[in-house]
């Protein structure tokens, strides 16, 4: 019952319930909380340190940002869950809000995409900045294990390296990017008769458009930290992926290289494995593995995951 309380307390303010609809929609940090709440720091800093000690938040340390997101777990994750339901759409405030949000991702959005078009012709050099991608390219093929698969998805494939990569083992591949400018560099890669069962084309990773259990191998290579939600994009990802599937995520374990967040577009830097295995879990996935790979003072992680069923 104090739990509980406690966290009652913790909503039970107008800043503070604008705070829970506005994570609601995704982890953000104490800077575009106090853009879009138009308050100071110090007092969204204050009304998210009482959310987080009633146990309503997560709090996130990268580097020298902090993320919040919502508590999915106990009594409180179950309260964030009530009140997110009994928020109305509609009210003036929280719509502006959201407007506000939609509006900032859009801004990152378009600053992201320009870093990609940019740096397409470079990319595959900027992504072995620190460990080898060699290394990472072996230590995936073996997660896999040469097993044959009927359709491979590869979430940001870039410039289609990895449907390079993993082509031989598949009969139909499918890569899917944001990127024209990087889809123009990777069907200029697959062209010939070992890519011809390949395909790229334009796609979302938080809307597939492929059919439920319809994919046996799904990658995420150097991809999560890219995106704005990536436990939502490991969700449609579970949903796609088959019975008897696998999914392989090959990203970076956290760190604090602050530059590759100002100069490279990331928006996390790095992962823990507890982290992504608990969204994987909550997408349904069954972890097998991870595996670690030390690069100097960048280590890649890779998770290999399956179908719960």
């Amino acid at each position: 019952m104090e739990q509980l309380l406690t966290a009652l307390r913790g909503a039970g303010e107008a800043t503070r319930l604008r705070i829970i609809a506005l994570l609601s929609k995704g982890e953000l940090t104490v800077g575009e909380l106090v853009q879009i709440l138009e308050q100071s720091q110090p007092r969204v800093s204050r009304h998210l340190k009482l959310m987080g000690e009633s146990g309503l938040l997560d709090r996130i340390q990268e580097g020298t940002q902090v993320f919040y997101r919502l508590s999915q777990d106990g009594p409180s994750g179950r309260l964030n869950s009530t009140i997110v339901d009994l928020l109305d759409d509609s009210d003036t405030v929280f719509s502006a809000d959201i407007d506000q949000l939609a509006a900032i991702r859009l801004e990152r959005a378009t600053r992201a995409q320009a870093y990609f078009d940019a740096n397409a012709h470079d990319w595959d050099t900027l992504r072995s900045l620190h460990v080898s991608e060699e290394q990472v390219e072996a230590a995936l093929l073996a997660q896999q294990g040469g097993a044959r698969v009927s359709t491979l998805l590869d979430l940001g494939t870039g410039t289609g390296r990895m449907l390079q990569l993993f082509a031989p083992l598949a009969d139909q591949a499918l890569g899917l990017d944001v990127s024209r400018a990087m889809l123009a560099i990777a069907r200029s890669q697959l062209d010939g008769g070992a890519y011809g069962h390949c395909q790229v084309r334009l796609g979302d990773m938080y809307d597939l458009g492929v059919v439920d259990g319809s994919q046996d191998l799904i990658l995420f290579h150097q991809v999560l930290h890219f995106a704005e939600e990536p436990a939502k994009a490991l969700g449609e990802a579970g949903r796609a992926l088959s019975d008897g599937g696998m999914m392989l995520i090959a990203d970076f374990a956290p760190h604090s290289q602050e530059f590759l967040r100002d100069q490279h577009a990331h928006r996390r830097l790095g992962f823990s494995e507890e982290e992504i295995a608990g969204w994987g879990a909550a997408a349904g996935l069954s972890l097998n593995a991870v595996t670690h790979l030390d690069g100097g003072e960048l280590r890649v992680t890779i998770w290999n995951f399956g179908k719960r069923v």
